[in-house]
């Protein structure tokens, strides 16, 4: 169970910090922790395409810290431990019961780990494809690429992107 959790979490912290999770999360706020009013700049109660893309704008320039136009590696970077550090407090503030400044295995359990469990008992028996209780590398590798295969779906259906082009 310690190993789920220290793998969740690593990979987790490695895509906090990459710099794709910052241009999709920039300014902050995720898509799901933005209210109605943010957007709404205008206070019409109506959204524009013009109101979601200042917004858009808006979180590029606070990252273009240098003002140039453009986002560099640093300046990525830095976004994205912004990002991850904001997400890190609120993840500190919803689960360290205690309030001791850390979160616990108990805590992390008493805040869904059975049902992160059961899902991640699911996804193993989803993998292990002939059911003798672990993973080969072929199973591993075959799961990985009906992954892989699903995303470049779910690009391709989205307008003006191409799934093959989205291979990169």
């Amino acid at each position: 169970m310690k190993r789920t959790y220290l793998l969740v979490g690593l990979i987790a912290a490695g895509i906090a910090l990459s710099p794709a999770t910052y241009a999709q999360e920039a300014g902050g706020k995720r898509g799901h922790d933005v209210s109605f009013s943010d957007l709404d700049t205008d206070g019409d109660g109506a959204l524009t395409l013009e109101e979601l893309q200042a917004r858009g704008q808006a979180r590029f320039a606070e990252a273009d810290t240098d003002g140039d136009g453009s986002l560099s590696r640093d300046e990525l970077i830095a976004a994205g431990r912004k990002a991850s550090e904001e997400r890190a407090d609120k993840t500190l503030e919803r689960l360290d019961a205690d309030k001791d400044g850390a979160i616990s295995a108990e805590e992390m359990q008493a805040a869904g780990g059975e049902r992160r469990a059961k899902g991640a008992e699911r996804m193993f028996e989803r993998i292990d494809a002939d059911d003798d209780g672990s993973i080969s590398e072929a199973e591993f590798e075959a799961a990985k690429d009906k992954m892989k295969g699903k995303k470049r779906k779910g690009k391709g259906k989205r307008k003006g992107h191409n799934s093959e082009e989205s291979d990169g």
